[in-house]
This record gives structure tokens, C-alpha cells and sequence, in this order.
């Protein structure tokens, strides 16, 4: 018996050895990752724990993690096999921000946007009233029916669907435990969000596309040729690797770094400006810091992004979150309903312009679609495009917001469509060429 008991011994610790060595060097980025995400999705937007645990963070090897939640102080703490804890603490109108080891919650940014939410009283989506019932002849409803079964089959972890035709809400869908007033994660999608801002501060006259000389660290240097245009179309030519299987650049930017922005302002050339295609996380980051230097406070520039962009367009669910040094996230935080991401898209739909008031330039929307080059036509300005075909049945002029685990806000153009998909499984898993096939079949009926 003594023999078996010290076997059984030697194979637990053997296990726990081989545990610790694959993942000891990446629990800072595991327990970071799994803090953040309890925090915003329990005290953001407004979900239960254990739910939390077992589906958003419930993939390998997140779910290690183990948590404590301080409802009192309206934080997440996590840990994996009782190391390496890492605390997100909840900051009202900030969000949630993931604390480096050694802070606590006094070092978090004191200021908050100040917002103005007044309702609008049309039916959505342009105002805050119920949408129109409204019925087009050329829409197949049984059609529109069977997309929205077959993207919420058990596999494909959808949580939302929305669907706006020629400016009305058509469909609308959501898995149990979430609805229309739903906060969720756009993730990359706030890159999309990034880039309007920069739309509207060129079209008040404050920045232009061709501009370089950006920032004092690069003044010594071939950096400064770098254009705000070289960075929105992710050819910098700045070193940056995007891998979240290990420890790189973007997951430390996201885990550990306390001033997102500065990740990557400090990497090399390791090409010319606008040669090479490299998407970046940091590069998103690095401009709303740039953004923040456009303003002679911190107050300025907080609101700007609501006043001028999300509030007035009606996206009042919405939140971005910041980071340690009070800089709005803009590669990845950023919370909203699925009805107000729709709004976003129909911004763009609508060519910058929201109800009879044009927020961002026509031109701006137009550079915003227009193909980068090495890119294989799938990227522009802060938005992914189909302009290369990646779906093959799906009109060439469609473009998007993307993020991690299949969050879409999707424009076509030519089909007058904005179509929202939230939710845990991304393409290919969740095919969304068949997806949005279906829903284009569902509008082109007539065509049939």
C-alpha cells in the first residue's frame, strides 16, 4: 500500500511539475487575462460570475483560473494554483483595468467622461423609442428566420444578432441570459472605433492623414516620417508581434504595461513606413495616444470621444475602458449593447453622415474602405474588408468591424445592410459566409 500511495505521490508531483513548466511563465498573462474579463463582465456588464468563469473564460488555459470577487470594492482578483494573483479593480465611467502587480486601486485615473445621454424621441435606430414594425416586400422573413436559427445552433456560441435594412431593425436575436440591453466586449472592434475618431478630428480640421513628425521620441530618428495614414493602415514599418499563444508584444501591452500607448512608440524600424503590412494591436493603442495629445487636458480628452462620436450618434450603452495610465484601450475595451454596435455600423452605412448631420467625412469613409496594400484586399483604414474575396459569396464592397471570438459589426453597401453578430466562436467555426449568405438571401428574395 505504502509503495502505491508513493507512486500515486510521484505521478501527482511529476503532473504538477509538467503543469508549472508549460504555463508558469504565462500565468501573469493567464491570470491577467481571466481578472480583467471577470471584472468587466460582472461589474460592466452586469453578468454572473460562474457564468463568466465557465463560458467567456472557460478555453484553455484561461480556465486554470480560479477567482475571488470583492463586490464591496468592485473588483476580480484570479489566480492559478494559488500564484501569481492578479486584481482588475471596477473605476466607474472607466470601466475595469487590470492592475500590474505592486498598484492598487489609488493609482487608477480620478477623472471620468462627462456625458451627455439626452434620449431621442424617434423609433431606434435612430432614436430611443421602440423600432418601427415595419415589413418590406422583398423580405423573405421565413428566410431571414433560418439564418438566425442556424447562427445560434449550440456550436456556434452565438450571444446577439441584428439586423438593420435600409435603416429599420429587421431581426434581432439573442441566447438565453443576454438581451438588448446586453453590454458585450466588441474587442478589435474597438480599432474600428479608434479610426472614427481620428475621421472626426479630421473633420474638424485637427489632424491630416499625410501628417508625420508625431511624436518628440521620434524625432532623432527615420520614425518621424511615419504618417497617422502609415498607422492606420497597420504598415508602420515599426516592429511588433501579434501572437497570443505566448508571451509577445501584444499580451504584454495587455497584461502587464501600465501605459498601453508607450508599447509601441518605443520599437524599432524594421522596415520602410507604408511597405509592410503587419496588423498591430500596439499601433491602435500608440493613436489613441496620439489622439490624447490633441487636447490641453485629460478632461478633453476623455469626453471628446463620446461627445463627438458615441453619445451623438446614440450609442449611450457604451464604455471604453483605460488602462493604468488613463488611456482609453483603443485596440481592444470597449462594451456596448449589440443594438448600439449597430448604430456604429450604420454610421458608416450611412457614409459618416447620422441623420441629416455629418459626423465624419464622406471621403474619410471612402479612404476608410480602400484596400492596403499587402493586405490581400482584407484590410483598410482600422477595418477589415472583403475586397479580396475571403468570402466568396458575400458582395465585394462589404467591410467591418472584427474581434477576438467572432464579434462583427458587418456594412454592406450595396445591400443596405448592417448586420451585428456577437459572440465565443469566430470564423471558421462560425462560418460567416454561410451566415451572411443566408441573411442576403433573405433581402435579394426578389432577385431569386
Amino acid at each position: 500500500m505504502k509503495k502505491i500511495f508513493t507512486a500515486v505521490l510521484i505521478f501527482i508531483l511529476l503532473g504538477l511539475g509538467i503543469v508549472a513548466y508549460i504555463y508558469y511563465p504565462r500565468l501573469n498573462l493567464i491570470t491577467g487575462f481571466a481578472a480583467k474579463n471577470q471584472c468587466s463582465c460582472v461589474f460592466e456588464a452586469n453578468r454572473d460570475p460562474g457564468t463568466v468563469a465557465s463560458q467567456d473564460n472557460g478555453f484553455d488555459p484561461v480556465d486554470l483560473a480560479e477567482y475571488e470577487i470583492d463586490y464591496e470594492k468592485r473588483s476580480a482578483s484570479a489566480t492559478v494554483f494559488g500564484l501569481k494573483k492578479r486584481t482588475a479593480q471596477f473605476n466607474p465611467g472607466l470601466g475595469c483595468t487590470l492592475l500590474p502587480e505592486g498598484s492598487d486601486k489609488n493609482d487608477l485615473p480620478e477623472a471620468s467622461p462627462e456625458r451627455v445621454q439626452t434620449p431621442v424621441a424617434a423609433p431606434y435606430p435612430y432614436g430611443h423609442e421602440s423600432p418601427q414594425d415595419t415589413v418590406f416586400a422583398e423580405v423573405d422573413t421565413a428566410q431571414l428566420e433560418i439564418a438566425l436559427e442556424n447562427a445560434f445552433l449550440e456550436e456556434h456560441k452565438t450571444r446577439a444578432v441584428v439586423v438593420l435594412y435600409k435603416d429599420h431593425l429587421i431581426a434581432e436575436r439573442y441566447a438565453p441570459g443576454f438581451s438588448e440591453e446586453t453590454k458585450l466586449l466588441g474587442w478589435s472592434m474597438t480599432k474600428s472605433i479608434t479610426s472614427a475618431v481620428l475621421g472626426v478630428l479630421e473633420k474638424q480640421g485637427e489632424i491630416d492623414l499625410e501628417q508625420d513628425h508625431l511624436f518628440p521620441e521620434w524625432e532623432e530618428d527615420e520614425r518621424a516620417q511615419i504618417t497617422i495614414n502609415d498607422l492606420l493602415h497597420m504598415n508602420s514599418g515599426l516592429a511588433w508581434e501579434e501572437d497570443y499563444t505566448k508571451i509577445s508584444d501584444v499580451t504584454n501591452m495587455l497584461f502587464l504595461a501600465e501605459d498601453m500607448s508607450e508599447v509601441q512608440l518605443y520599437k524599432p524600424l524594421v522596415g520602410e513606413p507604408g511597405s509592410i503590412w503587419n496588423y498591430s494591436s500596439g499601433i491602435s493603442n500608440l493613436l489613441s495616444g496620439f489622439i490624447r495629445d490633441q487636447f490641453n487636458s485629460y478632461q478633453e480628452y476623455l469626453d471628446f470621444w463620446y461627445k463627438e462620436l458615441i453619445d451623438k450618434i446614440g450609442m449611450h450603452s457604451m464604455t471604453l475602458e483605460t488602462d493604468l495610465a488613463g488611456n482609453y484601450v483603443g485596440s481592444s475595451y470597449s462594451w456596448a449593447t449589440a443594438r448600439d454596435w449597430a448604430k456604429f455600423g450604420l454610421l458608416y452605412l450611412s457614409e459618416g453622415n447620422w441623420n441629416g448631420e455629418q459626423i465624419i467625412n464622406k471621403d474619410w469613409i471612402d479612404y476608410t474602405v480602400k484596400p492596403v496594400e499587402g493586405s490581400n484586399g482584407e484590410y483598410g483604414a482600422h477595418f477589415w474588408l472583403n475586397a479580396g474575396g475571403l468570402y466568396p459569396d458575400v458582395p465585394r464592397d462589404l467591410f467591418s468591424a472584427n474581434g477576438f471570438q467572432g464579434q462583427h459589426v458587418f456594412i454592406i453597401p450595396s445591400k443596405d445592410l448592417v448586420v451585428v453578430r456577437l459572440g465565443l466562436v469566430e470564423h471558421p467555426d462560425f462560418n460567416i459566409n454561410t451566415f451572411l449568405r443566408e441573411v442576403i438571401k433573405a433581402v435579394d428574395s426578389f432577385s431569386e
